[in-house]
C-alpha cells in the first residue's frame, strides 16, 4: 500500500469515529476507517441515545431559554473545576450546533424525550426516538457515497511513527500511512487488566463488576498512543452505577422506596438522587458501600418500574436464595449484614415517623417515595457501584484533540475524540448524555483538524 493512499485513518467506528470520518471526507480527504468489531457503532449504538445539550431548537420548542454559558458554569461547578475547563468549554460552545448537525443528518429527537438529565433542572437531555443505535446508524449512513473505506474485523496493533511524526498504524504488522491518525477506539471497560491500573474504584470490586459497553473496548488505542509518548489524564476516572449484584442487567436507578443506609447505620442521601450523584456519595462512605433497606408492607407493594429486579416476587426469590437478607428484627438484620444495630433502630424509628407525617425531615425525599420501617420481616441488600458504564482516563488533548505528550507537546499527525480521551469526565457525570455527546463533538472536531493537517 503507498504512502498516498489515505489522507486520514481514524482508529474506531463507534460515535466518535463515525462523526470524525464524516467531517474528514467533508473536507476532501480520503478516509480509513478501522473498526475491530463486526460492524460499526461502538458504544454509542449500545447507549440510551441521549445527547446532552444547551441551547438547542428543541429546547427553543419547548420554551426553554438556555444557552452554552450557563451550561458551562454548571458542569464546572458540579465537578469542583476537577476537570480541563478548555475541553467542557468547547463541548458546550458546540453542543447545539452539533445538535442541529445530528437532526439535518436525519437523527430525530422527540419533543416528548427532552428531558432533565443531570442534577439541576434545566431540560438538556435529548434522547434520540431510536436510542443509541439510531444515532449510530444515522451517522454511519451519512458515510454512503463519500470517500471512506470501513474495515470491520480490523484491531491496529500499534502507531506508526516516523521522524517525530505520527504517520500511520500497524495492522497485522503492516504500515498503513497517512497523513494524520485519530484514535476515537473507545474506553478500556472491557479490560479488566487495565482497570487495575487506571480505574481501581472499578476493579476493587472483584468479580462483582462488569461492564456495559462494547466488547472491542479494550483500551487499544490509549495503549499505542501511550507507547508513543501520550499523556493520560483523568487517573480513576468513569461512572459506576449501584447494583446489588441480583443479575447482570443495566439497571440505572435503585427504586427510591427504599432507605440507604451506611456501615453506621445512618442515612446518608435522598434515595431518589440521580444515580451519578448517588455512585459518587457512595464513594465517601466506609467501605465504599451501603445497604438498601426496607420492611415486608415496601416489599409487598414494590412495583417492577423502574427496577425490574425490585419487584415483589423478585425479591421474594432474591430472599429464599440470596442476596436479600431477612431477619425478623431490624437489630438481628444489623448483626447479618454489618451495621450498627442501635443505630439501625433509630434511623428506622425516625424514618418511620416521616413517613407517616408525609415530611422527610433529614433528606427531604419526595413523600411519595417515604414507606415506613415497621412490619417484619425487615430486608437488607448491599449495594455497592461495581457496573462499569463508562471510563474516564484516556488520553490529554486540547480543545482541538490534538494529543498531547508527557511534555505537554502536541504529537504531530495524532488526535483523538470520545472515550479513549480523558480530561473531560470529572467525578461527577453531571449530565446523562454528556459521553454520547463527548465523542460526537470532539470526533467532528477530530474529523475536521486531521482532515486539514493531511491536507496541507
Amino acid at each position: 500500500m503507498s504512502d498516498t493512499d489515505y489522507d486520514v485513518i481514524i482508529v474506531g467506528a463507534g460515535g466518535a469515529g463515525l462523526a470524525a470520518a464524516i467531517e474528514a471526507t467533508d473536507a476532501g480527504a480520503r478516509v480509513l476507517l478501522i473498526e475491530a468489531g463486526a460492524r460499526a457503532g461502538g458504544s454509542t449504538a449500545l447507549s440510551g441515545g441521549v445527547y446532552w445539550a444547551a441551547g438547542t431548537s428543541l429546547q427553543r420548542q419547548a420554551g426553554i431559554e438556555d444557552d452554552a454559558e450557563s451550561q458551562f458554569h454548571y458542569y464546572m461547578t458540579v465537578n469542583q473545576y476537577k476537570v480541563d475547563p478548555a475541553l467542557v468549554r468547547r463541548y458546550c460552545d458546540l453542543s447545539a450546533p452539533t445538535f442541529e448537525w445530528m437532526v439535518g443528518l436525519g437523527v430525530n429527537f422527540p419533543l416528548e424525550n427532552l428531558y432533565v438529565s443531570g442534577v439541576d433542572k434545566i431540560r438538556r437531555g435529548h434522547r434520540a426516538e431510536g436510542h443509541g443505535a439510531e444515532i449510530a446508524e444515522v451517522l454511519e449512513g451519512a458515510l454512503s457515497g463519500r470517500s471512506v473505506d470501513l474495515a470491520t474485523h480490523t484491531r491496529a496493533e500499534g502507531l506508526v511513527v516516523e521522524g517525530g511524526r505520527v504517520t500511520g498504524v500497524y495492522v497485522d504488522g503492516d504500515p498503513i500511512r497517512a497523513g494524520a491518525v485519530i484514535i476515537a477506539s473507545g474506553g478500556f471497560g472491557a479490560n479488566r487488566r487495565l482497570w487495575a491500573e487506571l480505574y481501581p474504584s472499578a476493579a476493587k470490586q472483584g468479580e462483582l463488576a462488569w461492564y456495559i459497553g462494547a466488547d472491542e473496548c479494550r483500551g487499544d488505542g490509549l495503549e499505542m498512543a501511550r507507547r508513543a509518548g501520550a499523556e493520560l489524564v483523568g487517573h480513576d476516572r468513569g461512572l459506576l452505577l449501584m447494583t446489588p449484584g441480583f443479575a447482570h442487567d443495566v439497571e440505572s436507578y435503585l427504586p427510591p422506596w427504599v432507605v440507604h443506609v451506611n456501615h453506621e447505620g445512618r442515612r446518608f442521601i435522598d434515595e431518589s438522587t440521580e444515580y451519578s450523584v448517588l455512585s459518587e456519595v457512595l464513594s465517601t462512605q466506609t467501605a465504599g458501600e451501603c445497604f438498601a433497606v426496607f420492611d415486608e408492607a415496601a416489599r409487598a407493594e414494590a412495583k417492577a418500574h423502574p427496577a425490574p429486579n425490585w419487584a415483589a416476587d423478585r425479591l421474594a426469590e432474591f430472599a429464599e436464595k440470596g442476596p436479600v437478607v431477612r431477619a425478623d428484627t431490624l437489630t438481628d438484620l444489623a448483626e447479618r449484614i454489618g451495621v450498627r444495630p442501635a443505630a439501625l433502630v433509630t434511623t428506622a424509628e425516625r424514618y418511620s415517623e416521616d413517613a407517616r407525617a408525609g415530611h422527610d425531615s433529614a433528606y427531604f425525599k419526595d413523600e411519595g417515595h417515604l414507606r415506613p420501617i415497621e412490619t417484619p420481616p425487615f430486608y437488607g441488600v448491599r449495594i455497592r457501584p461495581a457496573i462499569v458504564c463508562w471510563t474516564g482516563t484516556g488520553l490529554r488533548i486540547d480543545a482541538e484533540t490534538r494529543v498531547r505528550d508527557q511534555a505537554d507537546r502536541a504529537m504531530p499527525g495524532l488526535f483523538a475524540a470520545g472515550e479513549t480521551t480523558g480530561g473531560f469526565a470529572g467525578p461527577c457525570y453531571a449530565g446523562g448524555g454528556a459521553s454520547v455527546g463527548n465523542a460526537v463533538i470532539f470526533g467532528r472536531v477530530a474529523g475536521a483538524n486531521a482532515a486539514k493537517l493531511a491536507l496541507s
